[in-house]
């Protein structure tokens, strides 16, 4: 039974914050906490917490069950508001700037259900 964590309007670009969920995302848990352990960039931190969030809500779930072998089966990162500002410039014309943010949900299951049902589907189309 898979697990959802999700974090709204994180005060950075959806860009940057893509960049590290393309890192861990089909990863296991272990592996996935690792890199964002080690990952110089600033929203790995966030993320982390994002997804120790989202074990947690699984072994809420599921009681009693062993958390080994799971994995980060979906991360989706998605812009949220964007909030103008304007910066003077030359002549008195004036720069728009846009300070973004991101919505991000991570889907945490274990690993032998997704090879499953890839199984299954493949099966059910020959």
């Amino acid at each position: 039974m898979e697990a959802v964590a999700k974090l709204n309007n994180y005060p950075t670009s959806p860009r940057k914050m893509r960049l590290l969920a393309d890192l861990i995302r089909g990863m296991e848990i272990e592996k996935a906490l690792a890199i964002l352990d080690h990952n110089p960039k600033h929203p790995a931190v966030p993320l982390r917490k994002l997804v120790l969030s989202a074990i947690n809500n699984w072994k809420q779930k599921n009681e009693g069950a062993d958390e080994q072998g799971l994995v980060v089966k979906t991360i989706m990162v998605d812009g949220a508001r964007v909030i103008k500002r304007m910066r003077p410039a030359p002549q008195g014309r004036g720069y728009r700037v846009r300070k973004r943010s991101n919505h991000v949900t991570v889907v945490v299951d274990m690993a032998g259900e997704n090879v499953t049902s890839k199984k299954a589907k493949k099966t059910a189309t020959k």
